[in-house]
């Protein structure tokens, strides 16, 4: 294998993020049984937040109270309170990806390994502390201190300044997302390595270098 560096994305790439289960133990405690039809309208909201925030057009601030606005005047909370209280409970249920540790494990003693991120501060720090994970990555980048989103090349720059610049041919990006990972890896002239789990249809014009159905088969690649 000729990469010195695998940077892989943070959420359904190394670790599970089940929203609806996140959201169910947080509005229990706000006495609140969220139901999935509940669910259905948070992610009307949700959805096209999470991508006016990737194509810049508002910022991880806004995304984070804009979703949870109605429920806010349903609660009369804050929602600012509500949003750190979802990430406080992602935080707690979050599980890594079946084959992530053992992925790992095998990348530690061979490669550098990084995570760029769209996903947010508060969650990221706590999760890798809680699954162990917080020492065997050299970089992490989270858009939300970085100000810009995958797939911006900006938010890649800002990741191989923080690696020392290696050559871009010793990079591999590995993310669950076409859009963001993979569209973002391309944008910054690295290789790509398109984890599809569910065995989605290839987005036209976006094309990996690699692609790959579990962090298994992507382990049997690095052996």
């Amino acid at each position: 294998m000729k990469y010195k560096w695998v940077l892989f994305d943070a959420d359904e790439t190394l670790f599970h993020f089940d929203a609806y289960q996140g959201l169910k133990l947080m509005f229990s405690r706000f006495e609140v049984d969220f139901t999935l039809a509940d669910f259905e309208i948070y992610q009307k909201v949700n959805k096209p937040l999470w991508v006016d925030y990737q194509n810049g057009d508002i910022s991880a601030k806004q995304l984070q109270n804009q979703r949870f606005t109605a429920w806010s005047e349903k609660l009369k909370v804050s929602t600012e309170k509500l949003n750190s209280e979802f990430l406080h409970a992602m935080a707690e249920i979050c599980k890594p990806l079946d084959g992530a540790k053992e992925l790992i494990e095998c990348l530690s003693s061979k490669v550098k390994m990084g995570i760029i991120t769209n996903g947010f501060t508060q969650l990221q720090t706590v999760r890798l502390e809680k699954t162990g994970f917080k020492d065997v990555f050299s970089t992490l980048v989270i858009s939300e201190q970085v100000g810009i989103a995958k797939p911006d090349v900006g938010i890649f720059q800002h990741a191989f300044n923080t690696m020392d610049n290696p050559s871009k041919d010793e990079i591999l990006m590995v993310g669950d997302n076409p859009h963001s990972d993979i569209q973002g890896g391309i944008n910054a002239g690295i290789d790509t390595c398109w984890l599809n789990i569910e065995k989605n249809k290839k987005p036209q014009g976006i094309e990996s270098t690699y692609e790959v159905h579990s962090l298994w088969q992507l382990l049997d690649m690095f052996k």
